[in-house]
């Protein structure tokens, strides 16, 4: 990669009568440039795994599943409205792992 000396920018290389140049936005070019090459290498992105084991970590209450009617559930608490309302508590069933929320 080559940049302007006189404001900074990155040159782009061109062929003018069969000879290669390198012309910036400003209007600076240079015509004693040997060969040139643009390369552009794409890398591989790395898959992302999606990983549902972490309700472990999550603290565990008493509450009855509407599904099965477990009493033991996961809980969080997210804020989903605006800040000077209260938090809404989630609830996930520690057995068929139903999701509800609790507004109480």
């Amino acid at each position: 990669m080559m940049f302007c000396p006189k404001c900074g920018s990155m040159i782009i290389p061109k062929k003018e009568n069969g000879k290669n140049i390198v012309v910036c936005s400003c209007g600076y070019t240079d015509k004693k440039v040997g060969s040139m090459e643009v390369k552009e290498e794409i890398k591989k992105k790395e898959e992302i795994s999606i990983v549902d084991s972490d309700n472990e970590m999550l603290p565990i209450t008493e509450a009855e599943c509407s599904k099965c009617g477990n009493d033991k559930a996961y809980f969080w608490l997210i804020q989903t409205r605006a800040g000077d309302e209260p938090e809404t508590k989630f609830l996930k069933c520690t057995k068929c792992k139903h999701t509800w929320r609790d507004y109480s």
